[in-house]
C-alpha cells in the first residue's frame, strides 16, 4: 500500500481558521491529489458575519473560490458539496442557485443540502464544503 502524504492548505487572503479548529482545505496525495476543503461560510477575510443570508451565500462561495484558487484548481474540479442551511425554507434555494450557477456554470458538482437548527458561530446562516480532484 502507497503512502498518502496530507498538505494543510489556508489561503492568506482568508482568515485564519485554527482557532475554530479546521484548515480550509486538505490536499491528500497518494496515485490522485483530492483536496477536502472545509466548511466555507459568510465570512469575510476578518471573520465577520453578514447578517443577511444571501450575503452569506455570496461570501461562502467567494471564500471557496479563494480556496479553489489557492489550490491552483478550477471550480469544474470539484466533485462534491456539502451545503448546511440554517433554519432551510425553499425560498433559500434561489439565492444558493444562483452563486452555485456563477462559480459552477453547467458543470455543477454532486451536492448535499441539509437543513440544520445551527451552525458553528453564531450567526452563521450558511456553510459549504467541498470534495476536488486536483490531477
Amino acid at each position: 500500500m502507497s503512502s498518502i502524504e496530507l498538505s494543510i492548505v489556508n489561503p492568506s487572503k482568508l482568515y485564519d481558521p485554527a482557532v475554530n479548529g479546521y484548515s480550509h482545505a486538505v490536499v491528500a496525495k497518494g496515485g490522485s491529489r483530492i483536496a477536502y476543503i472545509a466548511g466555507q461560510g459568510g465570512e469575510d477575510n476578518t471573520g465577520a458575519l453578514p447578517p443577511k443570508f444571501s450575503d452569506q451565500v455570496e461570501n461562502a462561495y467567494g471564500n471557496l473560490r479563494i480556496v479553489l484558487d489557492d489550490l491552483n484548481a478550477k471550480p469544474n474540479q470539484v466533485v462534491k458539496l456539502n451545503t448546511y442551511v440554517v433554519n432551510y425554507d425553499p425560498s433559500m434555494l434561489e439565492d444558493i442557485t444562483l452563486h452555485l450557477t456563477l462559480l459552477f456554470g453547467e458543470a455543477l458538482p454532486a451536492q448535499t443540502l441539509v437543513p440544520v437548527p445551527r451552525l458553528a458561530l453564531d450567526g452563521m446562516l450558511f456553510e459549504v464544503d467541498a470534495v476536488a480532484i486536483l490531477d
